[in-house]
């Protein structure tokens, strides 16, 4: 039995189930997905987040407040391990680069032997007839390269974004990691952002913005259709970085 048809067998359910969810929808509305308990949800299974240290709750006698209670009294920015603060993105850059390079040069090198403790009549024995003592080498080169380069750059973001504080650094400063993901039909468009800010720049709505995150680690692409069409083939990408040429 030949080796393709173990193959086929093996890559048919494959392709089948890979179709089943636009055939779903083959001539029809999609489906809508039935209403279910959201904790089953997968994107919120197994969640599992940086959490502080437990306190032990101390109550003062007669006192209607706990002393480690947040209240309206207290600066509710983010400030231990697990809080969320809000990283607004409102990036407008433009940068415009443009560099000439032109560079030329010329040599000519001669050299002759009218005199050499006369062997110079010896010359014909060894070389043609035709040789001129006085002219023996005459060399020139001459090379040129000109060269042009611009760039013209222009960005504008404007996005907002939740990070957690996941570490407080022993000089007080917090580092905070986020991520953001938003699906549209079939594109994913993910946001993800990390860096170390300082507790001062909390601005008192619990935000701070990205030009005050040291080490700022901000990326926003996505993945799905609209971007494979966009991406050239992985064999083209290979032949890419192999071909010297």
């Amino acid at each position: 039995m030949s080796i393709h048809r173990p193959a086929a067998l093996l890559l048919a359910p494959l392709l089948l189930a890979a179709c089943a969810d636009r055939l779903d929808h083959l001539g029809r509305a999609p489906s809508m997905t039935p209403i279910d308990d959201p904790a089953r949800q997968m994107e919120a299974a197994g969640v599992s987040m940086p959490m502080p240290e437990r306190s032990m709750q101390l109550r003062q006698p007669a006192s209607l407040w706990e002393s480690d209670a947040r209240g309206f009294l207290r600066d509710l920015r983010a400030n231990k391990v697990g809080d969320i603060v809000t990283v607004v993105i409102e990036m407008s850059e433009q940068a415009q680069i443009s560099n000439q390079t032109t560079r030329s040069r010329g040599a000519n090198e001669a050299a002759g032997l009218p005199n050499l403790f006369g062997f110079e009549n010896k010359l014909g024995a060894v070389f043609p007839n035709s040789v001129d003592k006085d002219k023996l080498v005459n060399m020139n080169s001459s090379s040129s390269s000109s060269g042009n380069g611009a760039v013209n750059r222009k960005e504008q973001i404007q996005l907002k974004v939740a990070a957690v504080v996941t570490e407080i650094l022993p000089n007080g400063n917090l580092v905070i990691a986020g991520r953001q993901e938003m699906r549209v039909n079939y594109e994913l468009r993910e946001l993800r952002i990390a860096g170390v800010i300082r507790p001062q720049d909390i601005t008192t709505r619990n935000t701070v913005s990205y030009e005050k995150i040291a080490e700022a680690r901000i990326a926003y692409g996505g993945r799905g259709q609209i971007t494979d069409l966009q991406q050239p083939r992985v064999g083209q990408q290979v032949l890419d970085a192999i071909l010297p040429f």
